[in-house]
């Protein structure tokens, strides 16, 4: 058998706006084997992390057409009795085989009320784990839900937003199956006056899920480092027999590796096969995997991107040593060229045997000297455009089942 290889097909969903407003977090989930649904927010310029309802856009022939985008109702703000507004935001959608279901999962955000009320980063409102179900003949998300934390006062700033989950084979009814969830969690305590001072720890959630409800069963160790913001954002895969997760922090990104997909070995720097580090921080990474690979896309520092607000393009893809857990660095590629916008929130859906997609967005705020000058991304050449890199594989990936 020869060596895998795959082109990048790179495509443009969606570019232009309003100069107001950009897309956000979008992502992809894929419901066997044709349709796929596109999430992704509007998030306001005027400040940072600003959110309202997801809207949707579907396709019928596995990506190549999509439709307008729809605003979805059930996934918008609500208005707490303090007059405060909690939304909905980071979701990732992805086919949970077992049940026939798209599940999305991510977590909330709250902000003051009014029309430009900014993002309340104090202990006195949680931020929760939500979800949602996904009507595929109604075109149709549930009202998201939240999911319960084993000790609220643990998790009481709790997401599992920007996540990959490992869906677990079917339960004792045919219907169900288990569902391992990474999430990252602060204390009330530790949140105190303001987050952005606290450190996240780490931990994944074994969870039941029957269709309609996704339900707490069991938790793994916290894993947590004395850095700004501890460890966060995590993304969780299984090749050759053991558990692989990836970890964002503000100075460095981290990489973990388990036995049972619950309990992991000490978090790791992410560092090239000769030894330097990786140069990702303070944002995403995310796993594709294949059957016969393993790969990391990430950004990074070093490759002429200083312009860019924390080196968040251009999006890279390399191939991962799965002994050593280092990125081996004559396999880098390029995903979505550097154009002046961010790239860094981004997602991977398995949409089928045959490809691997790679969903991403570009930032519009400015530039890492000027964050709030639109016109820097612009003369650079960004549009606010969604990307959908495919990598389409010289071998079918055998852990995808259509």
């Amino acid at each position: 058998m020869g060596s895998l290889d795959y082109e990048i097909d790179l495509q443009v969903i969606s570019e232009g706006y309003d100069r107001e407003t950009e897309w956000f977090q979008p992502r992809i989930g894929v419901i066997p084997p044709t349709t796929a649904v596109l999430t992704a927010t509007r998030s306001q310029l005027w400040g940072s992390d600003v959110f309202t309802a997801m809207r949707e856009c579907r396709s019928e022939d596995l990506g190549r057409t999509w439709g307008e985008p729809v605003v979805q109702d059930t996934l918008d703000r609500r208005v707490l009795p303090d007059g405060a507004e909690v939304c909905p935001c980071d979701l990732t959608p992805a086919w949970h085989a077992p049940t026939g279901k798209l599940l999305m999962t991510g977590h909330t955000a709250t902000y003051a009320g009014g029309e430009r009320g900014g993002l309340l980063v104090d202990n006195e409102h949680p931020r929760d784990i939500v979800y949602s179900v996904y009507d595929a003949d109604a075109h149709r998300w549930a009202d998201w839900r939240i999911l319960e934390p084993p000790d609220r006062e643990r998790f009481w700033w709790t997401s599992a937003g920007c996540s990959q989950r490992v869906d677990l084979p079917g339960g004792r009814a045919a219907s169900s199956g288990e569902v391992l969830l990474p999430v990252s969690a602060m204390s009330r305590t530790e949140v105190g006056g303001n987050f952005w001072k606290g450190c996240f720890a780490t931990t994944v959630l074994r969870c039941g899920f029957d269709g309609a409800t996704l339900s707490y069963l069991e938790q793994g160790n916290e894993m947590s480092m004395p850095e700004p913001r501890g460890l966060y954002e995590p993304s969780l895969t299984q090749f050759a027999g053991r558990y692989r997760l990836t970890l964002r922090n503000d100075i460095r990104g981290y990489v973990a590796v388990g036995e049972d997909g619950l309990h992991f070995e000490e978090p790791v720097p992410w560092r090239f096969d000769y030894g330097d580090e990786l140069g990702s921080y303070n944002t995403q990474q995310h796993w594709v995997t294949h059957s016969d690979g393993l790969f990391l896309t990430y950004t990074r520092r070093g490759a002429g991107n200083d312009h860019v607000i924390r080196h968040r393009a251009p999006l890279f893809i390399a191939q991962v040593d799965p002994e050593r857990m280092v990125v081996r660095r004559e396999t880098e590629r390029i995903l979505v060229p550097d154009r002046g916008a961010q790239l860094g929130n981004f997602g991977v859906v398995d949409a089928s045997r045959d490809e691997t997609w790679v969903v991403t967005s570009e930032g519009m705020h400015g530039d890492s000297q000027e964050p709030m000058n639109l016109d820097l991304p612009e003369a650079r050449g960004a549009n606010n455009r969604i990307w959908l890199a495919r990598l389409r594989w010289s071998r079918p990936n055998e852990r995808v089942a259509w």
